[in-house]
């Protein structure tokens, strides 16, 4: 009896048949569906805004109380250089912008501010209702022409809007960098630009799904811009990766014989079964953000799920009807399926010598993990933007030659008159490492009476010392009812918020996943491992971070400027993302493995043989990751910088030493013990672990290509387990 795609059962295989007979609807929708995804997704951009970090902290509820007593709005900007404020031009074209501005509808004040050493001015403009910042705006771009000197705006409308246009323009860069290069690498991979095109388009419509997305959770939640780059970032490497494996599994099928149909089939059962796990794991990896409280852990999630389920359906769906137009024309490898190469060649070397390879590459990865403890947290502001951006350029001017505009380190928003906020003040700047304290703005009367004191501190306005005064100052309030805001407390609260909060996310994550990995492998053994060099990798990546943008390693070749510290959330996140890529290599690695042990192959065989078949696809795989992370790492916003860099060390240092080395050595050493698990256990995952078509049937051809052999015994069926 002939085989017959029809033969093939479960969702997986069902999927791709679908994808193949009915592949001209199913390319018509993902076609609208990219189509309205350029058009209209790129609204996104604009849609979204820096947002509020450590939510529903005490720093968080201050800044929201002072915004609602607060007597005016938000603050504007023009820094006048370039000529003398004594210069005649500069000193009429200031006057009648102050004139002007002065009458100005939505306009609270206006004040002007010579620098300490003279050489420059700021014109500071209050205002009392935020439509009439662009107004504002215009007038001040008037004092350049009128008045020959440099005019460059600040504060934090212009911060926000700056921070918006980068963050677009770095997306586009990063598009831009990543996909030819990516291109050039699936031909040289594939041998053909056909086989190299169908994963490119694949990303298209992913990253077009994944804009789509973003933009809807705009409309229901706050959605910080730093999240944008990421998430498109994680869309757009996804769909390349998933998109490889199933091309790569599809010409392997067709070396065997297959026709395009039932190699469509075939590749949906395995290959389509091992991204659609692979996404989950990635999925659980970020879910375990809900936990945390901030609005942009909320966002990162709730988006970052959305787009792996749209890159996992364009690998399920779009990919398999590609196959399906351009599949004749892709050609399988020319030698089958190779059992005999360098990656099998690596596994006997590592086999030979386990032990010392484990513990070799497990201390490099531990001295790599090494500068990440000694992190310095920080809040970054305009100090993720480069400096040539004119709110970058503003704030930093303040801070050097204008004390007088300067935003206090701390404010705390006192619930009484400005009589006992003042001794309050007083009390707070007699405080150790406090330089001044004052009240700075108060309103109300009676019981509904309300002071801001502004607290001045020595060294780092976000360094130990001012987080150490927070303390004191919510230590002990002196009998009144305080909120304790302003950078310093809102980098307390958030490290506050990812150790009380952060290790019921990673246990969440731990467990989803250790619960995945069980019910794909049956082991317990397999999964902890899994876990381990997780963590490993992910620490060599958080490291290399610490060095280079906290300790300024290779700052010029980047082209950015030290902060000396990291963007507080950014660890987090480079966490999560870095937890579910890597999971997504083991989980490619072992389905092979599994797949082959499950055929009769012994231990060692199958851990060599799955090697040595996997270990192409996930180099290949893990080339064009980095490549993606390495182009948006190119822009210029200091956060989506550290993020990408870190990803890609993360994954180069995943997809060689751990995958390469790290697992062919520990799987060794430990043998059919990697496939130990209790018997309730066992009997558990016989009745509900992933099995389908783990073991293809054979195909009922004459036709296939010879499968190159190694000139080791045939391999061993396992008799006892």
């Amino acid at each position: 009896m002939h085989q017959t795609s029809s033969q093939l059962r479960g969702p997986f295989a069902a999927l791709g048949r679908f994808s193949f007979r009915h592949r001209r609807w199913v390319a018509l929708a993902w076609a609208v569906l990219i189509a309205i995804g350029l058009v209209f997704g790129t609204k996104v951009f604009s849609a979204a805004a820096p947002s509020a970090k450590a939510a529903g902290s005490e720093s968080a509820t201050g800044s929201a109380l002072l915004s609602q007593y607060g007597t005016s709005g938000d603050a504007l900007q023009a820094l006048v250089s370039g000529k003398s404020p004594g210069d005649a031009g500069v000193k009429a074209a200031v006057a009648s912008a102050e004139r002007d501005l002065h009458v100005m509808p939505g306009v609270a004040s206006v004040t002007d501010v010579v620098a300490q050493n003279g050489s420059s001015q700021i014109l500071s403009v209050q205002l009392g209702d935020a439509k009439a910042a662009g107004q504002v705006e215009a007038r001040l771009d008037r004092i350049a022409a009128d008045s020959g000197a440099s005019v460059k705006l600040g504060g934090n409308q212009v911060l926000s809007q700056q921070v918006q246009q980068q963050t677009k323009s770095d997306t586009e860069t990063g598009e831009l960098v990543a996909l030819p290069i990516t291109l050039v690498v699936m031909v040289l991979i594939f041998g053909g630009f056909v086989a190299a095109g169908l994963p490119l388009i694949g990303a298209i419509g992913s990253v077009a799904g994944a804009l789509l997305a973003l933009l809807g959770f705009t409309q229901i939640m706050p959605m910080d811009t730093s999240v944008l780059p990421i998430t498109t970032v994680l869309g757009l490497g996804l769909s390349i990766d998933y998109a490889l494996l199933v091309v790569n599994r599809f010409r392997e099928e067709r070396s065997k014989g297959a026709t395009i149909e039932q190699a469509v089939e075939r590749t949906s059962a395995t290959a389509g079964r091992t991204i659609a796990f692979s996404a989950l794991t990635v999925a659980v990896a970020l879910s375990g953000l809900f936990v945390l409280t901030s609005p942009i852990f909320h966002a990162v999630a709730a988006a970052g799920v959305s787009v792996v389920v749209i890159t996992v359906l364009s690998g399920l769906t779009l990919v398999p009807a590609l196959l399906g137009f351009a599949g004749k024309k892709i050609k399988p490898p020319k030698h089958g399926v190779r059992d005999k190469g360098r990656f099998a060649w690596v596994v006997r070397k590592v086999r030979r010598r386990a032990m010392p390879v484990a513990l070799a590459t497990v201390a490099l990865l531990i001295a790599a993990a090494a500068p990440f403890f000694g992190a310095h947290a920080q809040s970054l502001g305009t100090q993720t933007l480069p400096t040539s951006f004119s709110a970058r350029t503003v704030a930093d001017a303040i801070s050097a030659d204008y004390p007088t505009l300067k935003d206090p380190d701390i404010t705390v928003l006192v619930k009484s008159d400005p009589a006992t906020a003042d001794g309050y003040a007083k009390h707070v700047a007699a405080l150790p490492d406090v330089k001044s304290a004052a009240v700075t703005e108060a309103g109300g009367s009676g019981s509904s009476a309300w002071a801001a004191v502004g607290v001045h501190v020595d060294g780092s306005a976000q360094g130990a010392s001012a987080q150490h005064v927070v303390g004191e100052l919510r230590a002990d309030r002196e009998g009144l009812t305080t909120w304790v805001t302003g950078d310093a407390a809102s980098v307390v609260d958030f490290h506050h918020e990812i150790t009380s909060r952060g290790p019921w996310a990673l246990g969440l994550i731990v467990v989803a996943t250790f619960a995945l990995l069980f019910l794909m492998t049956g082991s317990v053994v397999v999964p902890v491992k899994a876990l381990v060099m997780n963590l490993l990798s992910l620490g060599a990546a958080l490291g290399v971070m610490t060095l280079i943008f906290q300790g300024g390693w290779f700052s010029g070749l980047l082209g950015f400027t030290p902060t000396g510290g990291l963007e507080a959330w950014i660890p987090v996140l480079v966490f999560v993302f870095s937890f579910g890529l890597s999971m997504d290599y083991e989980v490619f690695l072992l389905s092979r493995i599994k797949e082959l042990h499950d055929e009769g192959y012994s231990c060692a065989r199958s851990v060599e043989l799955g090697v040595q078949r996997s270990g192409r696809i996930i180099t290949s795989a893990a080339a064009l990751m980095v490549i993606v992370f390495l182009g948006f790492s190119t822009g210029r916003m200091l956060d989506i910088k550290e993020i990408g860099l870190a990803l890609a060390v993360a994954v180069l240092v995943d997809a060689t030493l751990v995958r390469m080395l790290l697992v062919p050595a520990t799987m060794s050493m430990f043998g059919r013990i990697n496939w130990w698990a209790p018997p309730f256990l066992r009997r558990l995952h016989a009745r509900f672990g992933f099995k389908e078509h783990a073991v293809l049937p054979p195909l009922p051809v004459v036709t296939a290509l010879p499968v190159q052999r190694t000139d080791e015994p045939e391999p061993e069926l396992l008799q006892a387990s």
